[in-house]
């Protein structure tokens, strides 16, 4: 990692779930929370727990010098509402298989 930049992940026992257009697209108990230096707070929920059947694979991929290449996913009226690192760097090995939405609701 860069000089002071850190990347924290932990699981949280927090009640994690994802809601658009009123229809539930993730909810877990399992969800890690990922903290990195100048970036807001992050929820990475396990595949298992995400209605991949409502989500389109979008052609939108993002470098981050930190976690890797990242991979996106859609709903027809929100572009790129979903990410993940298939394939992320060996530091934040814990985020693979998991996806993050930009707005999430925690209880």
């Amino acid at each position: 990692m860069a000089e002071g930049h850190t990347i924290t992940i932990e699981k949280t026992d927090r009640h994690v779930r994802v809601v658009h257009g009123g229809q539930i697209l993730a909810e877990s108990d399992r969800a890690l929370v990922l903290r990195e230096t100048g970036c807001p707070m992050r929820y990475y929920i396990p595949a298992e727990d995400v209605r991949m059947d409502l989500l389109t694979p979008s052609e939108t991929h993002t470098d981050c010098p930190f976690k890797g290449t990242a991979s996106y996913w859609s709903l027809p009226d929100a572009a790129d509402l979903v990410w993940a690192y298939p394939d992320p760097r060996p530091d934040v090995a814990l985020i693979k298989d998991h996806l993050c939405f930009y707005e999430v609701e925690v209880s």
